[in-house]
């Protein structure tokens, strides 16, 4: 058999299924919540085949018929990092329909919210707005910064002075977002710009999307900064 129809087959089997033994039988919504959804951005074959699925399934709900009404009682939630998506037919992809959600970074109220919760707030005082500044609102960041205040592995003075270096807390992240531009050589080219200049940069706007979709830039308009000081610093030593 081949392994293209083979595929084809799995997804007309499971949409057969879904709608036989799950949407027909419920006069309720049916909410399908996919996390995680970029770890299948590595398995290309799979990728692309789901992702019609999940299309066709989009597709399926659009009509007038009884098909139609039976699959608009579906809730397709896909939640995925800020990533270089894989290429995919447009007519393919789940990402250019629907309700797009853009979580936004934290507001300096949350972040003072989210002191109190770990009991730092007194502890921070007036770095907090140090902090803000060097990694903004972004979650993973704080929470990786409040983790290691709260437990005693670092202190406020090690936090700001080693942030940039392979030896704050931040490293392992860095590394990541490092590897993708040197992996992209006009992301690379382009980030390079960004951070070593004193103004918002102009870049190719598929290059600046992408930036933007690893959490690099901030749109200033069509033009492109760094999304905190920490990313200057960081990167402006090592994209030479």
């Amino acid at each position: 058999m081949n392994p293209q129809s083979a595929v084809y087959g799995v997804n007309k089997n499971c949409t057969r299924y879904f709608q036989k033994h799950l949407l027909s039988v419920s006069e309720s919504p049916l909410v399908f919540a996919i996390d995680n959804f970029e770890r299948l951005f590595q398995y290309p074959d799979i990728f692309s085949q789901f992702c019609l699925l999940l299309r066709g399934w989009y597709e399926n709900a659009k009509g007038g018929d009884r098909v139609a009404n039976i699959w608009k009682k579906l809730r397709l939630v896909v939640v995925h990092s800020t990533e270089v998506y894989p290429s995919l037919d447009s007519n393919h992809s789940p990402f250019n329909v629907g309700i797009p959600i853009e979580l936004p970074e934290f507001n300096q109220q949350q972040v003072k919210a989210l002191a109190t919760e770990y009991e730092l707030d007194k502890q921070l005082g007036q770095n907090l707005i140090k902090l803000i500044k060097l990694i903004g609102g972004h979650p993973y960041l704080l929470q990786q910064a409040f983790v290691n205040l709260k437990n005693q592995q670092i202190n406020l003075e090690q936090l700001f002075t080693l942030a940039p270096t392979e030896e704050g807390i931040f490293s392992d992240y860095l590394r990541q977002l490092l590897w993708h531009l040197q992996h992209n050589s006009p992301l690379e080219v382009g980030y390079k710009k960004v951070v070593r200049a004193n103004a918002p940069v102009r870049l190719d706007a598929e290059v600046a999307f992408k930036l933007h979709s690893l959490g690099l830039v901030k749109l200033s308009g069509n033009d492109c900064v760094p999304s905190c000081d920490l990313y200057r610093q960081y990167f402006y030593e090592r994209l030479v």
